[in-house]
């Protein structure tokens, strides 16, 4: 029954990208059909949804008089230190992820402050031989060193916002796509 669910699915994708993208520049738009079938689509290969990201800002911060950056800030009990050679970019994304959609795998070439504002995302290392998931829910934050492959998952049954703020060399990708490391079962 699952697997005939997942056909269907796969079929009822194709087929809305196929008539839809007639000249490959027009965009899929969901009718209340296939809208109903995303909320209970599962998340693997065959019908995963994609994320839509809008990049909302991005800057180069470095001291004019030297192009190394170093921010120091003490507040009575509360510090911070950030220091970057020579420079950084701070990158602000907004992330859609309707149910079912994931990410893919993927890393970053620096840390990444994830704020969920919408719903409920699952994250994923790929150095985690177990799979544990890494559940946050609205108005929670995730620490992205970016060092290893991950992936974040709506596995939810509504549809997910994130802001996302990137710390990166200046012009660097804010993210390089990896192949899934074969340590979850999807």
């Amino acid at each position: 029954m699952l697997l005939l669910r997942r056909s269907y699915v796969g079929i009822l994708v194709l087929a809305s990208v196929v008539t839809a993208c007639k000249n490959g520049k027009d965009s899929v738009g969901m009718g209340p059909q296939e809208a109903e079938l995303r909320t209970s689509a599962t998340l693997d290969a065959a019908t995963a949804l994609p994320s839509k990201s809008t990049l909302l800002a991005r800057s180069t911060f470095s001291d004019p008089n030297d192009q190394n950056l170093n921010v120091k800030r003490i507040t009575d009990d509360w510090h911070v230190d950030i220091k970057s050679k020579p420079a950084m970019d701070i990158a602000v994304q907004s992330i859609s992820f309707p149910v079912g959609s994931s990410s893919t795998w993927h890393t970053h070439p620096g840390p990444v402050f994830i704020q969920v504002v919408q719903g409920t995302m699952t994250f994923y290392m790929s150095d985690d031989p177990t799979c544990t998931p890494m559940v946050r829910t609205a108005g929670q934050g995730y620490l992205d060193l970016g060092e290893h492959a991950h992936i974040a998952r709506n596995e939810g049954t509504q549809d997910a916002v994130n802001i996302v703020t990137y710390f990166a060399p200046p012009g660097a990708a804010l993210r390089t796509d990896q192949p899934n490391p074969g340590n979850c079962p999807f």
